[in-house]
């Protein structure tokens, strides 16, 4: 047997060994480099010379990378709305509008995931929350716990499909190295970039097909068995009048208002995810300032209006003062922005002291700063274990090994994901995205018939998702546990979630058939 392949599969077989028995994951994937990287010097296979790269790897691919600074913000931002009980006032207000029909309850929860998904991203935060506020009432009112519990843990996982996501971010870093370095195998000198704005566009419509699957599934049930989703009886029902319309718009519209501003500034062009990130953690920070009470509110409003009167005059006027000569309704409008800079910059910041002061802000920095350094500290030790990796030849073995199989491309796209999916039972998405995705990605996009990077990203995404679901190491399943309580069993739970593990898998065979699903809004946007 070769030696690399030899060393290599022995590298790999070490690695998912290790991690599965509980070691911690980032210090396993350094561990696991360095002392196969001194196995290969000593057998000669990897010269001493390669390992002197990781300083310079580390620095270009995590240190400088622009495009993680987005990780912390957007993890601020979904803990913060989490925090601040915006999410609460979703779910109720949902709740109470779906109430009256037969499944209403878990269909609210299936629409406030959605939309908590494009508003937060944080998987546990949006399980928990909708575990301790639908939970109960859905157990009292006589809903199937299976159903309950299933529909409350697939809804929490909707927030790693529909964007902005932290696993789309993570895909979106990993997937354009191996592009880069597909093209690069290719001949290609000149390679194209993939963005993080592509893969986000490009996994919209396939969350929210997702969350119609869903939807459906749950109307199904409703009408095939009433009995394990009734309706909330007439008696105990809402009134929809114009008061409770406007409670309901009040509380939908701030966070929509967010989506929008992030998405939107993505999707078209505007920003950056960094920079849209950032955006999406001030908003939130304004929204948990009106929560809190105070002079809140009125925070937001100042804040919006300055901002928007800030885009209005940077439209409609050139605000470059080093001219030769600058009009006089051009200095105006230069004098006019700094005034509405200020204020804006005074409103964020005494929605920050607002914050600070309500005790938000402190919970909110620690879980950012925790979720944060976890996820860094696992890309240091992946980066470690791919360089050794490469050197050892293991990308030439991997994709020796997938353009051997039988099937070509599609027995090689079968097999990742069939790999990916039972790796998933007992590993996280971020050991799985760090750990296979760079493995496999390059040899999988040099190949004829793969869609291009942003069709298998999203392909990966929606398999990762599925992570959070799968027993027994679920972890959707053990954010709910915590909260569910003692007289449902897990095995309640794990048989709750199968139907929504296969409609995930329903949609994986959707996008992987049509892949214009996936490549259409991305192109149109990008490319059009």
């Amino acid at each position: 047997m070769d030696p690399h392949m030899m060393l290599t599969a022995a590298m790999f077989a070490a690695l998912v060994f290790l991690m599965m028995a509980g070691f911690p994951v980032a210090f396993t994937l350094a561990g696991t480099g360095l002392l196969f990287g001194f196995i290969g010097m000593e057998m000669g296979i990897l010269d001493a010379g390669f390992m002197e790269l990781l300083p310079n790897r580390l620095y270009s691919n995590v240190i400088r990378n622009e495009l993680l600074f987005a990780v912390p913000l957007f993890v601020l931002m979904g803990v913060m709305l989490e925090r601040s009980k915006v999410a609460e006032d979703l779910l109720e207000s949902m709740g109470k509008l779906f109430g009256s029909m037969r499944g209403g309850i878990g269909l609210s929860v299936t629409l406030v995931g959605a939309l908590l998904a494009a508003s937060t991203g944080i998987v546990g935060a949006t399980v928990v929350t909708m575990g301790l506020l639908s939970l109960p009432t859905m157990l009292k009112r006589g809903y199937d716990p299976a159903l309950a519990t299933g529909a409350i843990a697939a809804a929490g996982t909707l927030g790693q499909i529909i964007p902005p996501s932290i696993v789309l971010i993570l895909l979106a870093d990993v997937m354009s190295s191996a592009w880069q370095q597909a093209q690069l195998t290719q001949g290609i000198f000149s390679p194209t970039p993939v963005s993080a704005g592509e893969i986000f566009a490009g996994a919209l419509l396939p969350g929210l097909v997702l969350v119609l699957l869903y939807m459906l599934y749950q109307g199904a049930v409703a009408i095939l068995k009433p009995n394990a989703s009734p309706a909330v009886p007439r008696e105990e029902g809402v009134v929809i009048d114009a008061a409770f319309l406007i409670r309901t718009f009040a509380a939908l519209l701030p966070p929509l208002l967010l989506i929008v501003a992030v998405l939107g500034a993505i999707l078209g062009g505007v920003a950056t995810p960094t920079e849209a990130a950032s955006v999406g953690a001030i908003g939130a920070i304004l929204l948990g300032s009106a929560r809190v009470g105070g002079a809140g509110p009125r925070l937001v409003i100042v804040a919006v209006a300055s901002l928007s009167a800030l885009l209005l005059i940077a439209a409609g006027f050139d605000l470059r003062m080093a001219r030769a000569e600058v009009p006089m309704a051009d200095k105006a409008a230069f004098f006019a922005a700094i005034v509405l800079s200020i204020v804006f910059v005074a409103a964020v910041g005494l929605a920050i002291r607002a914050t600070w002061k309500s005790g938000i802000l402190v919970d909110v920095s620690r879980a950012t700063l925790r979720i944060s350094t976890m996820v860094y500290t696992i890309l240091i030790g992946a980066s470690l274990f791919s360089l050794v990796f490469r050197g050892l030849g293991g990308d030439e073995v991997i994709e020796h090994w997938l353009t051997n199989l039988p099937g070509g491309t599609t027995g090689a796209i079968i097999l990742v994901m069939v790999l990916m999916f039972v790796l998933g039972f007992f590993l996280d998405f971020i050991e799985i995205c760090f750990v296979v995705v760079p493995v496999v990605a390059p040899a999988l996009l040099a190949m004829d018939g793969v869609h291009g990077p942003v069709w298998l990203a999203v392909l990966m995404a929606m398999n990762l998702q599925t992570s959070f679901l799968t027993p027994p190491f679920g972890f959707a399943l053990f954010y709910l546990r915590s909260v569910v309580p003692d007289e449902v069993k897990t095995s309640t739970m794990y048989r709750g979630v199968i139907p929504f593990i296969i409609i995930q898998l329903v949609a994986l065979i959707i996008i992987a058939l049509d892949p214009g699903l996936v490549t259409w809004l991305p192109d149109l946007l990008f490319k059009g």
